[in-house]
């Protein structure tokens, strides 16, 4: 039934004129009196008309559309930026278009190239270590374009991330000062991603400088076989040496977890810390100590800057940085 009505049928039954019910659409109700507004609003409600973007954007620059790609959507923080983007975007009258990479360059290609197709105005990008082709071809085209919780440091651009260095360093400093001797790090890759860079050296300077060592265990992806983790941990970790296991990757700290429990390792005497995953670890026995990540204030803070740069507010490159907070629990000191 909506397919029968156009913007012209709108703005008669509103009362009104073309140029304003587009305003309307488009967030723009500082253009109009209240009473307007309220009016237009009725009509689209009693004849529940849906605006075509493919309309909308023959006649604007813009067609009001923004492409976020996201290493993985499958994690509680990707989860929460996303809820962040889309309450920014949709209080300025924008959709979303979302694309989940799994951190593949393949994947990242062809949803960049989707997007352009689809002429979004701008991107909310997760990048990886492969990402530098594609940040060329987004500036040729003029997108505007802003990543988020990694940054690709020899390029100047708009970013927006959380303190993931400061962080791991300082949570790591106090569990030295709560009488933990022995230190390990179970990661993924830290080179695909400068947020495990980040994370990964936050870790071993805060040991360095306290003249501390660490074994360390690189696992693959979230496939990891526990058996594996159980026998790093099983050989390197006498229970009664007071001992910090640190996984900075969220997938893999529950695998971590599992694993020390099949060991019944001895928490808080055997330590465990990780990054986020708050749906589970305040709820676990015992429960885990994590740094948590303000996700979906990052998400909010990404899409208002982008959205200021798309409509000329702000031209020039823009950064930010947003403080973490650590969940301390059951599973440390």
């Amino acid at each position: 039934m909506s397919g029968k009505f156009t913007i012209k049928d709108i703005a008669e039954l509103a009362q009104t004129s073309k140029t304003t019910v587009s305003f309307y659409l488009n967030g723009k109700y500082e253009k109009m009196s209240k009473e307007t507004r309220e009016r237009i609003e009725r009509v689209i409600r009693e004849t529940d008309y849906k605006p075509s973007l493919v309309a909308r954007s023959l006649n604007s620059k813009n067609t009001k559309l923004i492409g976020v790609l996201i290493g993985d959507i499958t994690n509680t923080f990707s989860n929460q930026i996303v809820k962040g983007i889309e309450e920014a975007a949709h209080k300025n009258g924008y959709q979303v278009i979302i694309g989940n990479s799994n951190y593949d360059q393949e994947s990242e290609d062809k949803y960049i190239e989707s997007m352009l197709m689809l002429g979004v105005d701008g991107f909310i990008i997760q990048p990886t270590s492969h990402f530098r082709k594609y940040s060329r071809i987004i500036e040729e085209k003029k997108k505007q374009m802003i990543f988020f919780d990694s940054q690709l440091y020899e390029h100047r651009t708009s970013w927006i991330k959380t303190n993931n260095y400061d962080a791991v360093y300082d949570a790591t400093q106090l569990c030295i000062e709560k009488g933990y001797q022995k230190f390990i790090l179970i990661t993924a890759d830290i080179s695909r991603l400068s947020t495990r860079i980040e994370r990964a050296t936050g870790f071993i300077d805060a040991l360095s400088d306290c003249k501390k060592d660490y074994l360390d265990l690189t696992i693959a992806d979230e496939h990891t076989d526990v058996e594996e983790i159980k026998q790093f941990l099983a050989k390197e970790i006498q229970p009664q040496e007071k001992t910090l296991v640190f996984v900075p990757n969220c997938w893999a700290l529950p695998l971590v977890f599992n694993a020390m429990k099949e060991l019944n390792f001895p928490f808080p005497q055997v330590g465990l810390l990780g990054f986020d995953n708050t749906e589970w670890t305040n709820f676990s026995s015992p429960t885990v100590s994590t740094i948590v990540q303000p996700a979906f204030e990052e998400g909010l803070q990404a899409t208002k800057m982008l959205i200021d740069q798309i409509e000329g507010r702000h031209q020039e490159e823009r950064q930010q940085v947003l403080d973490c907070t650590v969940h301390w629990k059951e599973s440390t000191f």
